[in-house]
C-alpha cells in the first residue's frame, strides 16, 4: 500500500471512519463512527442531524480533530462546507455513490439534507 489515499484506496473502500472531536463543554474525546468517502487528501462526512450532532458542535468550537481510518490514524482539522458550492455537491456526490449500493434504505433525503464536513486526510 503506498502512501496515496484515494477514493479507489483500500481506506476509501472500508465502511467506517471513526472521527474524534473534543467536547466542547467536558473537554473530553468524543468518537463517533462515520460513514465518509476519500478524494484526494481529503475525507467527507455527511451529518445527518446536521448541526444538532454533537461531534458537529464540537468541530465548530474545535476545528482540530483525530480521523482513524482502518489502521491509519490522523490529527488533523475539519470543516463544515459552504452550501452550494462545487465541494459541498462533490461531497454529497461521493458519499451516495459510495452507500447507496451498499443500504437497502432510501437515502437520497439524507444525502440533500445532511451537512457536509470536510476532514485533512494528510497523506
Amino acid at each position: 500500500m503506498g502512501d496515496e489515499v484515494s477514493d479507489g484506496s483500500p481506506e476509501g473502500d472500508l465502511d467506517f471512519a471513526y472521527l474524534t472531536t473534543t467536547g466542547r463543554i467536558t473537554g473530553s474525546p468524543h468518537e463517533v463512527e462515520i460513514w465518509f468517502a476519500l478524494e484526494g487528501e481529503t475525507a467527507y462526512i455527511l451529518a445527518g442531524d446536521r448541526d444538532r450532532a454533537d461531534w458537529v458542535r464540537n468541530l465548530m468550537v474545535s476545528r482540530d480533530v483525530v480521523l482513524r481510518i482502518g489502521d491509519r490514524k490522523r490529527t488533523t482539522t475539519a470543516r463544515v462546507l459552504e452550501a452550494d458550492t462545487d465541494e459541498d455537491t462533490l461531497a454529497r456526490r461521493l458519499l451516495l455513490e459510495k452507500y447507496v449500493p451498499r443500504d437497502n434504505t432510501d437515502l437520497t433525503d439524507w444525502g440533500r439534507t445532511a451537512l457536509p464536513v470536510a476532514v485533512a486526510w494528510p497523506a
